[in-house]
């Protein structure tokens, strides 16, 4: 049996070709950046899509058909995700927002003062009790405290629809930006039969999987790995804060278990940045009810953490991505740097599908090597002209 064929790739190429070539692309990145984040995460999604659609066309239904299929069934279960999501942080919060308005505003019959007076009287004291007299806070809190339940909140709902009102044309590039992802994902996955012969046609499996199978499959991956480490941490979060508020430890955690959990599941997609953001609704709860109660919010997300780290993303994420850990810390904040938190989002698929290009390739790609060129001198075969005689010589 022969070995398949591999492409050489000469010294001078790697010498003067490559750097050259990296330094277009790094070119035609920062000229069209814009552009090629929209291809690229369309590229992502139609690869993620194919197989599904793949498995339909093999019912003998259409491929235009089988992606109308796919595409609304996405469509429709994203959109029901983001609406179920949204009524639950519609109602929570509602219920959050009364909670805190009490809090701020409503005066307690047995004590005469809002829970807010109490719970800075409380401080006061203890500040008094330990030697730190000095420090008064109670007058300045219990000014801010008025000063909100007096009527700043409307004075902060103006602020916020006039930053609403200078980000309604972001908002319609966003919305304009997702209807070109989902028309270029489509055409993309129209065309993937032909993309796909024609990269076989040129680069053959030689045994193995072609290309855009490989690339499927990473992506698949690493959705699956995405998905079980949100729903491992999410389900973790959300159950912790219901047992810190049955058993009295935070004070009314566990009519907000739900939301935090879905939280946390939510926030877990964005790789590093994502589990300390999680933590900062709950902790900020937990400091308006019960300053004590954070250190028990505190300790609980740092378990997470911990058991996430040293347990769930080695299991499931390593083989998931293969990458190693400085890559990846790279690629986040490549994306970031590139195209804010889309950018990071879209940056570990990306880096996912590109080890399976990069093995696919490494296969089939030989770069010549720099050893033989080093082991002795080149020779070189230099003409010399002959000696010119001086006019008027004999």
């Amino acid at each position: 049996m022969t070995e398949p064929a591999t492409i050489r790739i000469p010294r001078w190429i790697q010498l003067v070709g490559l750097p050259v070539l990296l330094l277009l692309a790094f070119l035609l990145a920062r000229t069209l950046g814009h552009v090629l984040f929209l291809f690229l995460t369309a590229a992502v999604i139609a690869f993620t899509l194919n197989p599904l659609v793949r498995d339909l066309t093999r019912l003998r239904l259409p491929r235009g058909l089988a992606v109308a299929v796919v595409s609304v069934v996405f469509a429709t279960a994203f959109v029901a995700l983001l609406v179920a999501l949204g009524t639950v942080v519609f109602s929570e919060t509602r219920s959050a927002a009364d909670r805190i308005d009490v809090y701020l505003t409503e005066d307690s019959p047995a004590t005469g003062q809002t829970g807010a007076e109490v719970d800075v009287d409380r401080l006061q004291r203890w500040l008094d009790d330990h030697g730190l007299e000095g420090i008064k806070i109670e007058e300045q809190l219990n000014d801010l405290t008025d000063s909100i339940g007096a009527g700043d909140i409307s004075g902060y709902a103006q602020d916020a629809i006039s930053f609403a009102q200078d980000a309604a044309l972001s908002v319609i590039l966003l919305l304009f930006s997702v209807v070109l992802v989902v028309v270029i994902s489509i055409y993309m996955l129209l065309d993937m039969p032909r993309l796909e012969s024609s990269i076989d046609r040129r680069f053959p499996p030689h045994g193995g999987l072609p290309l855009t199978q490989r690339i499927e499959r990473a992506l698949w991956g690493y959705v699956k790995g995405q998905a079980i480490l949100s729903v491992v941490i999410g389900t973790s979060a959300g159950v912790g804060m219901w047992i810190l508020g049955t058993t009295g430890l935070v004070e009314g955690a566990e009519r907000y278990a739900l939301l935090f959990g879905l939280w946390t599941a939510f926030i877990e997609v964005i790789p590093y940045i994502g589990p300390w953001l999680s933590a900062v609704p709950p902790a900020i709860y937990a400091l308006v009810v019960d300053p004590v109660g954070f250190l028990w919010v505190a300790a609980l997300f740092v378990f997470i953490y911990q058991v996430e780290g040293h347990v769930v993303v080695p299991n499931v994420m390593a083989s998931a991505l293969r990458l190693h850990p400085l890559l990846v810390i790279f690629g986040l904040l490549a994306g970031g740097a590139l195209y804010g938190i889309p950018g990071v989002l879209v940056s570990l698929p990306t880096m996912a599908a590109g080890r399976a290009i990069w093995e696919f390739f490494g296969e089939r790609i030989d770069l010549e090597s720099w050893e033989d060129a080093a082991e002795g001198p080149i020779a070189v075969d230099v003409e010399l002209e002959p000696p010119r005689q001086a006019s008027g010589s004999p």
